[in-house]
């Protein structure tokens, strides 16, 4: 027999005739509803229309939804839950074999057990004696698909329907009395109670249903974790002469570059470099290095355009800043009287409200404007301290006169200040003078005559005062000029040392002109024979520098260290050598001081060039013991 749950259309013409004819078809049609049964007729017309049924039920699937949504394996969509003031009316039920009559109302509805996960195993209890197999199949056919029913010979039975959702209406049959046929013996009635069975099938499928969605669970979260996972990266390939020169012609290219510098990392790194392979990989690196000047050219680029956007960006906050000046403007000009009085009291306090937010606005906008330019100023103060590598030289040479020359013109500056408010008190006291000796002579009689000899005795000692400060003055200006030319003497000396360390670097690097003693002992000679002018040879301490003297305590120290190293590599040694050597003892020596000290000494360092072509580098050795023995 087809189950009630395939359709609803095909119930009427499946099922067999009713053996007991229908008087009230209201009655049938209530109680078909209430067990979730769309109510047809012979005809198979519905009897009762949609919106008499209860919400609890679906007519359209013809089933009971289920009580708890999250059951596994039912995915419907939960029912509203049913107002506790509207009673579910439970009606007769007329079957072909026997007819359910519903309990009283007024008694408890029948108790149930805890509902076992996954079940679809029914108890039945309370059956007629006379009750078989297909009296309780028919009954329990209409809430769907029996898989299986156990009866006991004690009046109850087991039943196992298809789906879970089945048990729900099977348990609304619970409390119903079930008479078969119209016999009203005993053995043939009897109150049916309906409730949850833990069943072991049950119970096995639900666990499996459980652990099928584990794994699918476990399944998806390793897709999303394996879509997450980043690529891993190409294997890299093993070196041979052939992939040598594959890899040099990617290192030319601009997008294959990145690439390119992985794979020579990792042969580098492996140890593929010997006397076999090292020109090949000289080579590569050498074509690596001829990136530098693309990646700075890209970084000037960047930096022009860093610089156009914040150019651009100064001139918009200026335009909102001028904006702003022009909005206060407004609202100073609404503040004044002859506008304010036609203003109402509302009025005025908005005005004020919003001049005040404009001119916070306007001050956060400024400030924010002047941080701007401090920083620029900043920046331009950093440019200029790497353009002049030679700074520091000039800043401590003239580092004493910039001094002298601040606090003489602070303290000209306050004497100026001081002469003037002593000349507004004597303009003061001459002013009070001449109002006292006006010709009345009542008045003059009045005048004590201390009164008169103190004002002269204070302009007297304010006069000597005022001739002292000026004579001071004049002094400090005397001082003052006399500083300003020694500091420009300084200065123009120390241009005249920048452009002979200079020439000397120049000779020294271009190999053409003349040796390193050549060029010391000709300076040597000009200084001798007049062609230095003396304001160049006035200190003792300027002439050591140019006869290769050394300067300071540090410096003493670095040619001490730097003799010793060299000693020690009779064959010479780099300059990037020397300077690795050093940065451990101190790491603020930078490389050119090291080169300008050895200039500076050509008697003791002597730079040369060893090796052919790729391997041509600069080398200096030390060669003091020469000088000495030859001296």
């Amino acid at each position: 027999m087809a189950s009630a749950a395939d359709g609803p259309g095909n119930l009427g013409a499946e099922q067999n005739p009713l053996s007991i004819p229908v008087a009230d078809h209201g009655a049938w049609a209530t109680a078909m509803n209430n067990l979730g049964i769309m109510p047809v007729g012979i005809s198979g017309q519905q009897l009762v229309s949609e919106s008499l049924c209860i919400p609890r039920f679906d007519p359209g699937l013809g089933l009971i939804a289920p009580i708890n949504p999250m059951m596994g394996g039912i995915s419907l969509v939960p029912p509203p839950p049913i107002p506790p003031d509207v009673p579910v009316i439970k009606e007769i039920i007329h079957c072909k074999s026997c007819t359910l009559f519903p309990q009283n109302p007024n008694l408890p509805p029948p108790s149930t057990r805890e509902r076992p996960p996954g079940c679809k195993t029914v108890f039945v209890g309370g059956l007629p004696e006379n009750a078989t197999e297909d009296i309780i199949r028919e009954v329990f056919d209409q809430c769907g698909e029996i898989i299986a029913i156990r009866k006991s010979k004690k009046n109850f039975c087991h039943i196992r329907f298809s789906e879970e959702f089945m048990i729900d209406k099977a348990i609304y049959l619970s409390g119903y009395r079930m008479r078969i046929g119209s016999s009203t013996d005993k053995k043939d009635s009897g109150r049916i109670h309906v409730d949850f069975a833990q069943a072991r099938d049950d119970l096995y499928e639900w666990e499996c249903k459980q652990r099928l969605l584990a794994r699918e669970e476990r399944h998806r979260r390793k897709i999303h974790e394996d879509r997450l996972r980043p690529p891993s990266p190409p294997p890299i390939v093993h070196y041979s002469e052939h992939e040598a020169a594959l890899l040099a012609e990617k290192l030319k290219e601009d997008n294959k570059f990145s690439e390119a510098t992985a794979v020579l990392f990792t042969w580098i790194d492996r140890g593929e470099v010997n006397r076999r392979t090292a020109n090949h990989f000289y080579s590569m690196i050498q074509s690596a290095n001829s990136h530098v000047r693309r990646l700075m050219s890209e970084k000037a680029l960047h930096e022009e355009e860093m610089e156009r956007a914040k150019e651009i960006f100064k001139n918009a906050l200026m335009a909102i800043l001028t904006q702003f000046e022009q909005i206060t403007a407004i609202f100073t000009a609404a503040t004044r009287q002859k506008a304010w009085d036609h203003f109402s009291k509302a009025q005025r306090k908005n005005i004020d409200i919003w001049r005040k937010q404009c001119e916070e606005l306007r001050n956060a906008h400024s400030e924010e404007i002047m941080g701007i330019r401090r920083e620029e100023e900043m920046e331009m103060s950093d440019d200029d301290s790497d353009d002049i590598p030679n700074k520091r030289m000039r800043t401590e040479e003239n580092g004493v006169c910039d001094q002298t020359q601040a606090s003489l013109r602070e303290e000209n500056d306050s004497l100026r200040w001081q002469l003037d408010a002593y000349r507004n008190e004597v303009e003061l006291l001459k002013k009070e003078q001449s109002r006292a000796g006006r010709p009345d002579d009542d008045h003059a009689h009045t005048l004590p005559h201390t009164h008169a000899h103190s004002a002269e005795a204070q302009i007297q000692l304010l006069q000597q005062s005022m001739h002292n400060m000026q004579q001071e003055l004049l002094s400090l200006q005397e001082k003052l000029s006399s500083k300003e030319t020694e500091l420009e003497q300084a200065r123009e000396e120390h241009h005249y040392l920048e452009l002979e360390v200079l020439t000397l670097r120049e000779k020294l690097l271009s190999g053409k002109g003349e040796s390193v003693e050549g060029i010391n002992g000709e300076l040597h000679e000009k200084s001798v024979n007049g062609c230095v002018p003396s304001l160049y040879l006035s200190r003792d301490r300027r002439s050591e520098f140019m006869r290769g003297g050394v300067a300071s305590e540090k410096e003493a120290l670095l040619l001490g260290i730097i003799s010793t190293f060299l000693h020690v590599h009779p064959f010479g040694a780099n300059l990037e050598y020397l300077w690795s050597y050093i940065q451990r003892l101190d790491s603020k020596v930078s490389a050119g001081e090291l080169e300008r000290l050895m200039v500076r000494l050509p008697s003791m360092f002597r730079q040369e060039l060893s090796g052919v072509g790729a391997t041509l580098e600069k080398r200096w050795k030390f060669c003091g013991f020469d000088s000495l023995s030859s001296a």
